[in-house]
């Protein structure tokens, strides 16, 4: 199979869903859908968002093992409503927004086997995990 029809699949299994976090702010993010039960989450860096190239190619690379990847912007970041607070770093907010985006797969019997986060998006992940 060459490369680019496997680029150019991948894009069109790509699904834009949006969550309403605890604040009811929109969490805006992009499914890249294989038909697995399973999910991997991935969280971006500090005042970055979903289409970062890092987050784009750790998708793309989980799509292609047959596992969906989730990539979402946190709230305001990117596409996703909500004001970013420099409070703390936005880190609770953050790690609200990453609960609701678990109970919204959890909900439609989807399971998160693993979170993945960027830079600050890895310390979102361990503040959620405690």
């Amino acid at each position: 199979m060459d490369s680019s029809d496997g680029s150019s699949s991948c894009a069109q299994q790509q699904q834009r869903i949006e969550i309403l976090n605890k604040n009811e702010n929109k969490l805006v993010g992009l499914l890249h859908e294989t038909g697995s039960r399973e999910v991997v989450v991935l969280c971006h860096r500090f005042r970055s968002n979903k289409n970062a190239t890092i987050m784009k190619s750790l998708a793309t690379a989980i799509e292609t093992e047959g596992i969906n990847a989730f990539r979402f912007d946190f709230s305001g970041n990117g596409d996703s409503e909500g004001s970013f607070s420099f409070c703390f770093g936005n880190y609770n907010q953050e790690a609200e927004d990453l609960r609701s985006v678990i109970e919204y797969f959890s909900s439609k019997n989807r399971v998160v086997p693993v979170i993945l986060g960027h830079s600050k998006g890895g310390d979102v992940v361990l503040l959620y995990a405690s």
